[in-house]
This record gives C-alpha cells, structure tokens and sequence, in this order.
C-alpha cells in the first residue's frame, strides 16, 4: 500500500512545561503574541503563569478570550481583526480544542484572503499563517498536532471542516498539570473523545501502519489510565498519560482522518450545539456496532487494547466486546447511554441525515455507508438501542 506520515508539529511534554512557553516563543521570533482562549479560563486565572512566562522572557501579548464551544466562523472572523489591531505576530492558543480550533483560523487567515468558510473541505488553503503554538489545558482532541480545524456556519448550523497542512501548529506543549483540576464530566466527555479518534483512526479506510501503530497505543493508554484520571483527579502521572494519548490519537487521525461518530457529531454540534466530546462519546459503542462486520479484526485489536480477555472467543465475539468495553466504559464515567439525553430532536432527523452524509469522514468509515444507513445508526442511539 501507497501512504505517507507527516507530522511537522514539535512537541515538548513534561510537568510544568508550560512555564516555558516565553522561552519558546521567543525563540522562534515571536515578538508579540495573541493569547487566542475563552472567557472560563481567564476567570479561573489559569493564565497567570502563561503570561508571566512571557513578560520573564520580553514578548508583549494581546488576549482574545472569545473563543466559543462549537467555534464560529464569526468568532474566527473577530480573532484576526482584533489580530490586525493589536499587531501581533505569532499566535499561543491556551485552552481546550476549541481555543486551538480558533486559534488555527486566525493563523491562516492572517495570511490567506476572504472568509475561513472559502477555504472548507481539503487542500484549498495557499499559504501559511503567523506561527503558532498550542498548549492544551484537556486530554481530548488532539487538535495540538492536527492539520484541521471545525467551524460551525452559524447560517446553516453546519459544522465545516478546513483541512490543510498550513494548519498544524508549528510548537504544542503538553503540560500535566493544566489539566488536574479538570471537573469530572470534561475529563470524561474529553478523554472518551480521544478513545474515539483513536479507534476511529485505527478502523479507517484509510489508515497506514504508521497511524495505526500510533492509534492502537492510544487506546491501551487511555484504557489504562481514564478512570484514575477521572476518580483521581489529581495523578499527576495519569493525567500525563491521557494528554501524550490524546496528543498520538490526534497525529493519528491527521494521517487517516475519522469515520462516522464525527460525521454525525459534528451535525449535532452544529444543530443542537452539543459540546463535541459528548457527543463522540455517546455516539461511540452504536457506531462500532455498525462497523464490526466490516472490521472484525480491527475490533479485536481494540478489545485487547481495551484490556479484554479474549481467550478462546473467535474474532467477531473478541469485537462484540470492544463494544461492550466502550459501552461500560461510558457508563463508569457517567457519559449518556443516548443522544436524546444530549437534547437531540428527532423532528431534525432529515436534517441531521443529510448533513452528515456531506462528511467526508463517511467515504473512509470501514463500513460502506448510505443515508439510511445513518439514519438508523441516529435513531438507535436516540433510542438507546445498540442492536442495530
């Protein structure tokens, strides 16, 4: 097989690694930088030290904290004009995806014409923005090392995807520590989302051995240390394992994009506004149900991976409990059993269909996929029904 690994994002990890975030950026030139993060983070006084780090170090800094959860083309839009007024040039994103998601927009934009919706779908970006580093504060997307970024229309209620080399960040810094106050239900929604590329990049058509190698090892981490990430909180050496997960599920799925958990999610984003990690994860075991006859031994591979003993079950039984591990999974971490507990209407149903069938995430789903197809896998997980 034909493939290719590209990942020119370098990373740096380590408890408190985030102190030298100055040092960094100035090191690579960055004379002023614009703080792209959201209002929560700036009332919490999480970026204390980030900024301090800065001025230690002689950059001035800009904040935009207007990033939103499902982030707008609006609010890309209104990052790069307050980018252009405060003459910064370079870029830190602080916070969770969708800061990095933001902050991913108005790099690009700087350096590219017209409105980020020009350039939605693959390759369509010309140049490369102001440099830009990520530093997440969740174990989740991965967006740190990925090529994409999400923007919701707010006209169509549609989330696009722009996909282009130009949008890996040049810098991400991976820091434990950001993230031992996390609430419960965002370690949770954020860690199952990294479960969920992880699997998706490891089951997609078009995934490599490199990726998978990169996918698989993220589905034993996160399986190994989620829970004491939850139920602890404050281990410093599981939350360190579910950010390094996060970050190699992402590198993953840079190379072999998704499958049909972020086609339908990104339409629930878009629609009902469902924070994405929630929605990945609920979404999760229906999907995988569907899948399983298409890629029994894949799933196999992710039951072990999940810790399943499958000696002596022949490889559709070991894939039937890769389903039941994620399905247990969620239970243990309080995730919804189903997308109605999300606030999903089912009068939007041909609306949600059509939607996610304009993802180009369902062309590499390991399972052929019609409308019907995700119109079924919609209703059962609406109806909590995993016999599809």
């Amino acid at each position: 097989m034909d493939y290719r690994f590209f990942m020119p994002t370098r990373v740096e990890c380590g408890a408190g690694m985030s102190e030298r975030t100055g040092e960094f950026l100035a090191s690579a030139g960055v004379r002023k930088a614009l703080v792209v993060t959201d209002a929560g983070i700036v009332q919490a006084n999480m970026l204390g030290p980030i900024t301090e780090s800065l001025s230690r170090h002689g950059l001035e800094f800009a904040v935009f904290d207007r990033v939103e959860p499902n982030p707008s083309a609006e609010s890309i839009m209104e990052g790069l004009a307050y980018l252009k007024e405060t003459g910064c040039d370079g870029i830190l994103a602080f916070g969770g995806g969708s800061s990095i998601d933001t902050a991913k927009g108005i790099a690009v934009m700087s350096a590219n014409p017209g409105h980020i919706l020009d350039y939605e779908g693959v390759g369509k970006l010309t140049r490369p923005g102001l440099p830009l580093t990520a530093v997440p504060t969740t174990a989740g997307t991965g967006s740190e090392v990925t090529a994409s970024t999400i923007v919701t229309n707010l006209a169509t209620k549609f989330k696009a995807a722009v996909i282009s080399p130009y949008l890996f960040p040049q810098l991400a810094i991976l820091d434990p520590l950001l993230t031992v106050k996390l609430p419960q239900p965002i370690t949770a929604a954020t860690g199952m989302d990294a479960l969920t590329h992880a699997i998706e990049s490891y089951t997609s058509k078009a995934a490599s051995p490199v990726s998978q190698s990169f996918a698989i090892s993220a589905v034993r981490m996160i399986a190994g240390h989620i829970e004491k990430a939850y139920f602890a909180g404050s281990d410093v050496h599981s939350r360190e394992q579910m950010l390094v997960a996060s970050m190699m599920a992402g590198a993953s799925f840079a190379q072999s994009r998704l499958g049909n958990v972020h086609a339908i999610s990104h339409t629930l984003g878009g629609i009902f506004n469902i924070a994405h990690g929630i929605a990945n994860a609920t979404l999760l075991p229906y999907v995988m149900k569907f899948n399983l006859p298409a890629c029994p031994e894949h799933m196999a591979d992710i039951a072990r991976a999940l810790g399943c003993d499958t000696t002596g079950a022949d490889t559709r039984r070991a894939g039937e409990m890769a389903v039941e591990a994620v399905t247990q999974l969620n239970r243990s971490l309080n995730i919804p059993a189903s997308i109605r507990e999300l606030g999903v209407d089912l009068k939007l149903l041909d609306k949600m269909v059509e939607d996610s069938m304009r993802s180009g995430n369902v062309l590499i789903n390991p399972r052929l996929t019609t409308a019907a197809d995700i119109r079924r896998i919609i209703e059962h997980a609406y109806s909590g029904d995993l016999e599809l």
